[in-house]
């Protein structure tokens, strides 16, 4: 039997806010690589495919990195793994609007990636999950589900 209490809403809002500002702000960055696709690969005349291929890898690290992210939160905690995550994802963000070459950018995307396991939603779900009661965990992860489909569309 679980003796534990169960949040109280006024520690719920909060962690629920938080994750959604972060849904929001990570897939509406994510989602918008695509419109700048042909705009990038005219300016540096990359191939449309090389850009592609960098998203591609953008993509791959952030399955890897979705798991790995796991394990830093449960051993370092949630928000060290966050914080983590968004400094790859700045950081990525950052140089990527440096790069000059394709092999730079494919290199910089991996940052990228980690950056979105970090700040995605195995790592915010898992914590409004814990968060939520027993009653409202159901209503708070659909929240937060939304909010990364809300980035999405922004």
């Amino acid at each position: 039997m679980d003796t534990r209490t169960p949040p109280a809403a006024a520690f719920v809002t909060p962690v629920l806010i938080a994750g959604c500002v972060i849904l929001i702000v990570n897939f509406s960055i994510r989602s918008s690589f695509g419109v700048f696709q042909i705009p990038i690969a005219d300016e540096f005349g990359w191939l449309r495919a090389e850009f592609s291929m960098a998203i591609a890898i953008q993509n791959l690290a952030w399955g890897i990195g979705a798991p790995i992210f796991g394990a830093i939160a449960e051993r370092f905690g949630d928000r060290r793994a966050i914080v983590f995550g968004a400094l790859l994802y700045a950081i990525g963000l950052a140089l990527s609007a440096v790069a000059t070459t394709p092999g730079q950018h494919h290199i910089l995307e991996v940052f990228v990636g980690f950056g979105i396991a970090g700040t995605g939603f195995g790592l915010i779900l898992a914590i409004v999950g814990r968060a939520a009661s027993d009653q409202h965990r159901s209503m708070a992860l659909a929240i937060a589900s939304a909010a990364g489909s809300v980035g999405q569309i922004l």
